[in-house]
């Protein structure tokens, strides 16, 4: 079964009701890019009128994250997934509709065949860039996601 930006929303509302709460949405999916947006609103600002850095951060690793599932999900094998470590860094104050793009579906097929092969866990690092609606880079986010095979 193919993840589709619908299936991901219902997930959220479901697994992640704060970050549907929060107002972030899969947008686009394929097996390169995701693409996540979130609206600034009172519920998911903070006390500087602009968009809660948790918010950003629960969209970009959903951008990240969502590209995960659905390669291990097309690998027909049982794998764990876990963020090990982030970084981030913010340029501009988030106001309106934000979109956090990542563009790094093309690493994780080599990280889920050598954790096959190897029976040992990989890591890999994926980046998501939260745009504003006038096209500047408002955050950025690096999360290093760590697979492993299950027994």
């Amino acid at each position: 079964m193919k993840l589709s930006a619908g299936k991901l929303n219902k997930f959220l509302l479901i697994k992640l009701p704060i970050a549907w709460i929060s107002g972030v949405r899969v947008k686009k999916i394929n097996a390169e890019n995701c693409e996540v947006g979130v609206k600034h609103r009172w519920i998911n600002q903070n006390p500087f009128n602009s968009l809660y850095f948790a918010v950003q951060a629960m969209a970009a690793e959903l951008s990240t994250g969502a590209l995960v599932m659905g390669h291990i999900r097309e690998s027909n094998r049982k794998i764990s997934m876990l963020v090990a470590r982030n970084e981030s860094t913010f340029s501009k104050k988030a106001t309106g509709r934000i979109r956090f793009i990542c563009n790094d579906g093309h690493l994780i097929t080599d990280a889920i065949e050598k954790t096959i092969a190897t029976g040992e866990g990989q890591t890999f690092w994926m980046n998501s860039s939260g745009i504003n609606e006038d096209g500047l880079e408002v955050s950025r986010f690096r999360f290093e996601w760590t697979i492993r095979v299950k027994k």
